[in-house]
C-alpha cells in the first residue's frame, strides 16, 4: 500500500493566507515524480495553530526519489533558511518559499516560480510518516 508524508508547518498568527498563496504559485513539478499519488494542504481550523502538507506515495522508494531529484533540488532551493529537516517534507508543496520550515513536507520552501530573497512564512516544521494499512473509498466508485 502507498506511505504518507505529512509536513506539520508552524505558521505564525496572520501568516497562513501567505503560505496559501505560496503554495497556489508553485512549479507543480512533483505531479510528474515517479510514484507520486496525491498532494494536499490542510489548512488548521479549530485547536491547531499548524498546516499540513500531506503526500501519498507509492512506496518509501518513490518520495526519496522525489527527495533526491533535480526537481526537488530546485523547487527546494530557499529552504535552507526555514528549519526544515531535510529541506522540506518532499513534496512539492511541503514548504515553499520558506512555507515549510515544506520539517521536510512535499515542497520545501520555495515556491518554484518567483522565489527571490522572501524570508520564511514557518516558524518550524516537522516530518511525520505512515503506511496505509487500510484504505476505502465511497462505494460504487
Amino acid at each position: 500500500m502507498s506511505v504518507v508524508k505529512i509536513n506539520a508547518i508552524e505558521v505564525p498568527e496572520g501568516a497562513g493566507p501567505e503560505l496559501e498563496s505560496r503554495f497556489a504559485a508553485r512549479a507543480g513539478a512533483v505531479e510528474n515524480a515517479p510514484g507520486f499519488q496525491y498532494f494536499q494542504l490542510l489548512r488548521p481550523v479549530e485547536g491547531e495553530s499548524r498546516y499540513f502538507v500531506v503526500t501519498w506515495w507509492e512506496d518509501e522508494e518513490s518520495f526519496q526519489g522525489w527527495m533526491n531529484s533535480q526537481d526537488f533540488a530546485r523547487g527546494h532551493a530557499a529552504a535552507g533558511s526555514s528549519g526544515a529537516p531535510g529541506g522540506a517534507h518532499g513534496a512539492e508543496g511541503h514548504g515553499p518559499d520558506g512555507a515549510s520550515a515544506e520539517g521536510d513536507g512535499a515542497e520545501g520552501d520555495g515556491a518554484e516560480g518567483d522565489r527571490g530573497s522572501r524570508p520564511p512564512v514557518s516558524t518550524g516544521a516537522s516530518l511525520l510518516s505512515f503506511e496505509v494499512v487500510e484504505q476505502t473509498g465511497p462505494a460504487g466508485g
